[in-house]
């Protein structure tokens, strides 16, 4: 399985978000590529590549081309104004708010924002766009013809909706990714979330088409982050309705709650007949990671790939969560390499 990744991502380091109250040091942070990518090289899952530059088009056939320029011209705006800090939302709009992009840039960083999860620093906007750019590339593989690709992104992005970040996301590479599978003839592209936390993001991409399905298993949202969405009856509008699927489960759920979703969304998947699959690869699933409460353990992710691989799609993961906890890369590429074995063993049965 080849890997596409960017030093770029280092590029990208806040100093703070606001959790629990208050300012702490950012859980998402550069050694979660670095664990991960030593995983890779560890187990020669198979060739690494830098992403080519597929331009800034395919970002804005998903996302509003406002808030895209917005995320790209936001830290000169900053800096302007004699502030060297990270950037952080200052208010946000709410219900029975007049919902209007003010001229004022902590205005926008409020509009364009839905948490104080997603800083933005001076060199950012390169980390984002390249990770965009790293997907995009993966998809490109799957595309012309591979089975399987790794796109090793960061930031993540499947909390970034069409024109909106938070929660350690920007750009949403999941989604570009399965856009330009369609936009290159794809009739039908399924999204598998595995992450804990719900994709809210990719669910307002795709909420009201048919041409993708999306699938995700996460931490009930009426205890959980993003706590806004992510209920079971969120299924999707207008000709939309019926392609989101999500599964919340409660918190302390083990393997054999959460194999028990990933059964029936992957029935789903079958039944849909889409052409390629994406998988939002989050492993904050995992028993130690410091901000979920799944109990999955590392054989766990064996298994998910197993399972995955069974489906028989070209199959693109996409890097999403998972904090510091040196099992991160192995958890993540246990996935990958079980995917792998399974394709290959399928491959010598038939």
């Amino acid at each position: 399985m080849q890997t596409f990744y960017s030093e770029d991502h280092r590029l990208h380091h806040a100093n703070a978000e606001l959790n629990e109250g208050q300012l702490m040091p950012c859980f998402e942070m550069p050694s979660r590529a670095d664990m991960v990518l030593a995983q890779v090289k560890r187990t020669e899952l198979g060739p690494i590549s830098a992403p080519l530059d597929y331009g800034i088009e395919p970002i804005k056939r998903i996302h509003d081309a406002d808030f895209v320029d917005f995320i790209q011209t936001a830290w000169p705006r900053w800096s302007a104004l004699g502030r060297e800090h990270d950037m952080l939302p200052l208010a946000w709009p709410m219900r029975r708010m007049p919902m209007r992009c003010p001229d004022d840039i902590d205005g926008q960083l409020g509009y364009y924002s839905f948490d104080a999860g997603a800083p933005l620093t001076a060199n950012s906007w390169q980390a984002i766009y390249s990770s965009a750019q790293v997907a995009l590339s993966a998809q490109a593989h799957i595309v012309a013809g591979a089975h399987s690709a790794f796109a090793l992104c960061r930031p993540p992005g499947h909390h970034a909706g069409i024109d909106y970040m938070g929660g350690y996301c920007y750009l949403n590479n999941a989604a570009i990714a399965a856009q330009a599978m369609l936009d290159q003839g794809a009739r039908r592209v399924a999204i598998l979330d595995v992450d804990f936390h719900h994709g809210n993001g990719t669910q307002d991409m795709f909420y009201q088409r048919a041409d993708v399905l999306f699938t995700s298993i996460h931490g009930d949202p009426r205890n959980e982050y993003p706590c806004f969405s992510g209920y079971a009856d969120e299924r999707g509008e207008g000709v939309g309705l019926g392609y989101n699927l999500n599964y919340p489960l409660p918190a302390g759920s083990n393997w054999d709650a959460w194999s028990r979703a990933l059964n029936d969304a992957l029935r789903q998947i079958a039944g849909f007949g889409a052409d390629y699959l994406v998988v939002s690869l989050g492993v904050d699933t995992y028993l130690a990671d410091p901000i979920s409460s799944f109990k999955l353990d590392s054989p766990d992710y064996l298994t998910m790939g197993e399972m995955i691989a069974k489906l028989g799609l070209p199959t693109l993961f996409v890097m999403e969560g998972g904090y510091a906890v040196e099992e991160i890369g192995i958890n993540a590429v246990n996935v990958l390499t079980a995917f792998d074995a399974t394709v290959t063993a399928q491959g010598e049965v038939q």
